[in-house]
């Protein structure tokens, strides 16, 4: 008469107080379930604005609010059509796009620069950081009458502007993360002969790779925000030029087609970024 083996023990682990059963192993949260996957979070994330441009049509029709206060979509989706037939739509896009995008750029770069010297030296925090801080206080209009001051009208004082713009969150968001990288982690680096550049491109920006796109992203919005400012400085093309424009005017509908244009162009280009922060945490992080 044979027996069956009992089953076999579980393994036991020695813990920091005796010893323990081996934990079972949990299923990742959320793994396999539709959120995961990236069409069900975009069809998702595209409800609450359908839901909302069904109210604004709602609320246009049952007459709330009069065609200049509120007007419908139909109507601003005419005046894009208008815009588009002359010609001036794509080229208002482009034009605030490409300043962004430029001013972001340099931004970015003189942020990420800075923002390293002052989190790796202290004596750089000393000597820079208050004036940094206090330059960060000033508010962007303020700084409108000097850039046309020393740079004229023209392209050189928007860009600036959205430069400022978009420099002190990376600076902020890399200077801060780079003073709290683990120490043993840099100790390890450097007893492996690593230092200066080497130590930083390899050791202390990849540790900060996350904090460097969150402060990239807050550098990309603050960037569209100090479009409207920029364009402000005499401009005669752009979005913030076709809003404040529209607003002289009375032209309700091409007030809300450009506030709908900055919403789209700035999560798209937000949206794009993120895609890089995900390959860049994948590969450095």
């Amino acid at each position: 008469m044979s027996t069956t083996p009992p089953p076999a023990a579980a393994p036991v682990t020695a813990g920091p107080f005796g010893a323990s059963a081996a934990p079972v192993p949990s299923r990742k949260a959320g793994s396999g379930g539709v959120l995961s996957r990236t069409w069900a979070r975009v069809v998702l994330g595209l409800v609450v604005p359908v839901l909302l441009l069904g109210l604004w049509q709602l609320v246009s029709v049952l007459g709330l609010f009069s065609a200049v206060q509120l007007p419908s979509p139909g109507a601003v989706l005419t005046s894009a059509a208008d815009l588009i037939e002359r010609g001036e739509l794509g080229t208002h896009i482009a034009i605030s796009t490409q300043r962004v995008l430029t001013g972001f750029a340099l931004g970015a770069v003189l942020g990420l620069v800075l923002g390293a010297l002052l989190g790796l030296s202290k004596l750089a925090d000393v000597l820079l950081g208050p004036l940094f801080g206090a330059v960060r206080a000033v508010p962007s209009l303020a700084l409108v009458p000097l850039l046309i001051l020393w740079m004229g009208i023209g392209e050189d004082s928007k860009v600036t502007l959205i430069t400022i713009g978009a420099f002190f969150p990376v600076f902020t968001t890399v200077s801060l993360a780079l003073r709290h990288v683990d120490k043993n982690l840099v100790e390890a680096a450097r007893a492996f002969g690593l230092n200066g550049i080497k130590l930083l491109t390899t050791v202390q920006l990849p540790a900060v790779v996350p904090a460097v796109f969150s402060g990239l992203r807050l550098a990309l919005a603050q960037s569209w925000l100090f479009l409207v400012a920029a364009e402000l400085i005499a401009s005669s093309m752009g979005l913030g030029f076709l809003l404040t424009d529209s607003q002289n005017n009375g032209r309700t509908d091409r007030m809300f087609l450009a506030i709908v244009l900055l919403a789209v162009l700035g999560k798209t280009t937000d949206a794009l970024l993120g895609v890089a922060e995900k390959w860049a945490v994948k590969k450095w992080a």
